[in-house]
C-alpha cells in the first residue's frame, strides 16, 4: 500500500510526525505538507506565486517535502511531480483540534483529503479533537487501523472521503468508533476591535460554539460520548432534492 501524507498544521507539527510513524508501519509513505501552518485556509490554491519545494529532515533523517503553499497545493503538486505512482490513499492530519460539523468547510486538513478524492484516490482526514491535549498516540493508532480498513473497502467508488475526529482520551478510555453524520454545530463569529501601539485599528476574530441542531448520530455528539467519529463526506455541493423540484420549472418564468 502506498500512502501520501499531508496536513495543514505544517510539516514540522507533532501530529504529522505521529501519523507518519503509525502509517509507516503498514505502508510505503511519502510526506508532502505545507512548510508553515495553513490552518483554516479551506480549499485555497496558490495561483499568484510560485510553489517552492524544500526537502525536510526530522530527527536527523529525511522526512518529506515542505511546500510554500496550501494543503490542496501540496496534494496537487505531489500527484503531478513528486510521486511516480498514484497512491492508494491520501491521509491528512493529524490535526491539532477538531474538524466537526460546519467547520469542515474552513478546514485545510479536510480540504487536503478532498483534493485527494477529486484526483481519484480514497482519502481520509484525521483530527485530535482538542487544542490542549497533546497525546496523539490514540489518534495515530486509529489512523493506521482505518487506513487498512479503507484500503480494503472495494465495493465503493475510489473518490471516498472520510472525516475522522478522535476524542482527547487515552486509548483505553475511548469507547469505540462509529460512522456519523456531519453535525450542525457552528461558531457565532464576532470581531473584537483593538488598537495597536501606534493607534491603528485591527480586529481579532472570536466566536462561541452554538448548537443549531444535534442528534445522537452526529459527529460532535458521539465525540463527546467518547467515540471516534467517522463521517463520510463529499465535494459535490448540488442540492439534488431541490434540483428535482426545480428542473421542470425551467421556462415557466420568461427571462428578458
Amino acid at each position: 500500500m502506498k500512502v501520501l501524507i499531508t496536513n495543514d498544521d505544517g510539516i514540522y507539527s507533532k501530529g504529522i510526525y505521529e501519523l507518519y510513524k503509525s502509517i509507516s508501519k503498514i505502508a510505503e509513505v511519502v510526506v508532502v505538507a505545507p512548510i508553515k501552518e495553513q490552518s483554516a485556509v479551506g480549499h485555497a490554491i496558490t495561483v499568484k506565486y510560485p510553489l517552492r519545494l524544500h526537502e525536510v529532515n526530522r530527527k536527523g533523517e529525511f522526512f518529506g517535502y515542505g511546500v510554500e503553499g496550501t494543503p490542496a497545493d501540496c496534494v496537487k503538486l505531489a500527484f503531478d511531480d513528486i510521486i511516480t505512482i498514484k497512491p492508494d490513499l491520501v491521509v491528512s492530519g493529524i490535526n491539532h483540534g477538531a474538524n466537526l460539523a460546519s467547520n469542515v468547510i474552513y478546514s485545510g486538513t479536510v480540504s487536503a483529503a478532498t483534493e485527494g478524492a477529486m484526483l481519484g484516490v480514497k482519502s481520509m482526514a484525521v483530527s485530535l479533537a482538542s487544542i490542549e491535549y497533546t497525546d496523539f498516540s490514540a489518534a495515530a493508532d486509529f489512523a493506521a487501523f482505518f487506513a487498512k480498513y479503507l484500503h480494503n473497502l472495494n465495493d465503493y467508488h475510489s473518490n471516498l472521503i472520510f472525516n475522522i475526529n478522535v476524542p482527547p482520551l487515552e486509548r483505553r478510555e475511548i469507547k469505540g468508533w462509529k460512522f456519523t453524520k456531519q453535525g450542525k454545530t457552528r461558531f457565532m463569529d464576532t470581531f473584537e476591535k483593538r488598537l495597536d501601539p501606534r493607534g491603528n485599528t485591527y480586529f481579532w476574530l472570536k466566536g462561541e460554539k452554538t448548537v443549531v441542531h444535534r442528534s445522537q448520530d452526529c459527529d460532535d455528539y458521539l465525540l463527546e460520548q467518547g467515540f471516534v467519529s467517522v463521517t463520510p463526506i463529499k465535494y459535490d455541493l448540488t442540492d439534488y432534492s431541490l434540483y428535482e423540484k426545480l428542473k421542470n420549472t425551467e421556462g415557466v418564468k420568461e427571462w428578458k
